[in-house]
């Protein structure tokens, strides 16, 4: 069977400062769910507790990890394999609750969230903590690959799923906050490689990558909206 499911794990309040507008702006905390012939596999797991500033700052609303996964019909123990995009506190907020779960993470991700300062410490290392660190693209399962999508942190990793049919869903994560501003992306490529004159926008190397898998949804971490190309 291959399905997935996205899970609504809250949302946040980015305050004005950061959206750069005169209003803050609410969020949402999503991950998936991914149910393959191997097993089940979750990308992300919600926000974690903070501490009082972060949370003073973000103003967190959480559901809680096993709300959410009771919602999708299975428990904690049913999932086999979690990978986070990063490792903020919004995205790895669940994994204490599924120590003993092998957790694959970039090393370089993993390096940063060691050295302090960059999210919840204890949201990294906690007892049962299992992590399988990766170096770059790996394949997880069969027609499901791990791919390096840096630029929100140098460690982000989004996940490929490649569909029976052909094309493929990728679970972007934070690699671009919106849909929007991956389609953006998308375009501004397009524009470079058929010749249009500069100036024109810039876009992440890894892109040229990513479009060799043909993806025909892109989902992301903190917008609903989905990116499918236009066919025909």
């Amino acid at each position: 069977m291959h399905a997935i499911r996205r899970l609504d794990l809250g949302y946040f309040v980015r305050p004005a400062s950061e959206v750069g507008g005169p209003e803050p702006r609410v969020e949402p905390v999503l991950a998936y769910l991914v149910r393959r012939p191997e097993g089940l596999l979750l990308f992300d797991t919600g926000i974690g507790a903070g501490d009082p500033e972060t949370e003073a700052h973000y103003r967190p609303v959480r559901r809680p990890l096993p709300e959410a996964l009771a919602a999708a019909g299975v428990g904690g123990a049913d999932i086999d394999l979690v990978v986070n995009c990063h490792l903020h506190f919004d995205h790895c907020g669940g994994n204490p609750l599924l120590a003993g779960t092998p957790v694959l993470v970039q090393a370089a991700e993993l390096a940063a969230a060691r050295r302090g300062g960059y999210t919840i410490d204890a949201l990294v290392d906690f007892p049962g903590a299992d992590y399988r660190e990766l170096d770059g693209e790996t394949e997880v399962w069969p027609g499901v690959r791990v791919l390096p999508t840096p630029g929100h942190t140098d460690g982000h990793q989004s996940l490929v799923v490649e569909r029976p049919g052909g094309g493929a869903v990728v679970l972007a994560g934070q690699a671009y906050d919106f849909a929007s501003e991956y389609g953006q992306a998308v375009l501004a490529r397009r524009a470079a490689r058929e010749g249009v004159a500069a100036p024109l926008p810039g876009y992440r190397a890894w892109l040229d990558r990513l479009t060799e898998y043909g993806p025909r949804r892109v989902l992301f971490a903190h917008d609903h909206a989905v990116w499918e190309p236009v066919v025909g």
